[in-house]
C-alpha cells in the first residue's frame, strides 16, 4: 500500500480544487488553500499571488483569462480563479445592497478574529469599505461555491487598461490551511 499521494496531470490541479488538500503525511513544500471563514469554501491557493491593500483588509489577486481545458483556440475561456475555485458570480450590488451586505459581513466576522486581528480589523474596514464604494459600479461580485448568503464576496474589476481582470479578497475572512 502506498502513501504517496495520487499523481494528478498538472491541469488537475487548476480544475479541482477539491483534490488540492490531500490528508496524507505532509512535507515542507505543502500548499496553502485559503478558505472563507464563515462557510469553509475555498476561494483561494498559494498559486495566485496577492498584495495587501487598505492596511491589509483587502488582498488583490491578478486573474488571468485561460483556455479552459487546453490550447484549442475554439475552447471556452474562463478566468483562472473563477474556474479553479468554482466561484459563482453574483448581479451587482447598488450602494444601499452592499452596505447592508458590509453591516452584516462585519457582524458576522468580528467574532470570528481574535484580539489584535480583531482590533486591525475594526479599525480598517471602514476605509476598505469607502475604497470598495468607490469602484462599486466597476466591480463584479462571486461568492464561493456553496453560495451561502453568510459567505464573503470576492470582488473583481479590470484596471485601467487591462486585459485581465483584479480580484480583490477580505484577507481576514479568510482561514489558511495547509494541503
Amino acid at each position: 500500500l502506498s502513501l504517496a499521494p495520487p499523481r494528478l496531470h498538472p491541469r488537475s490541479l487548476l480544475l479541482s480544487p477539491l483534490t488540492l488538500c490531500w490528508n496524507g503525511p505532509r512535507d515542507s513544500a505543502s500548499m496553502l488553500v485559503y478558505q472563507d471563514l464563515l462557510t469553509g469554501d475555498e476561494l483561494l491557493s498559494d498559486s495566485f499571488p496577492y498584495k495587501e491593500i487598505e492596511n491589509g483588509i483587502l488582498w488583490e489577486v491578478e486573474g488571468k483569462w485561460v483556455v479552459q481545458g487546453g490550447v484549442d483556440d475554439q475552447a471556452a475561456k474562463v478566468v483562472d480563479i473563477v474556474d479553479t475555485f468554482r466561484l459563482q458570480e453574483q448581479p451587482p450590488f447598488d450602494k444601499k445592497q452592499f452596505v447592508t451586505y458590509m453591516k452584516r459581513f462585519i457582524k458576522l466576522l468580528t467574532p470570528k478574529l481574535e484580539g489584535e486581528q480583531q482590533e486591525k480589523f475594526k479599525k480598517n474596514i471602514e476605509a476598505a469599505t469607502k475604497f470598495l464604494l468607490s469602484k462599486l459600479s466597476d466591480l463584479q461580485f462571486f461568492v464561493g461555491e456553496s453560495m451561502h448568503d453568510d459567505g464573503c464576496l470576492v470582488f473583481a474589476y479590470y484596471k485601467e487598461g487591462a486585459t485581465d481582470p483584479t480580484f480583490l479578497y477580505f484577507g481576514y475572512a479568510l482561514k489558511e490551511v495547509k494541503c
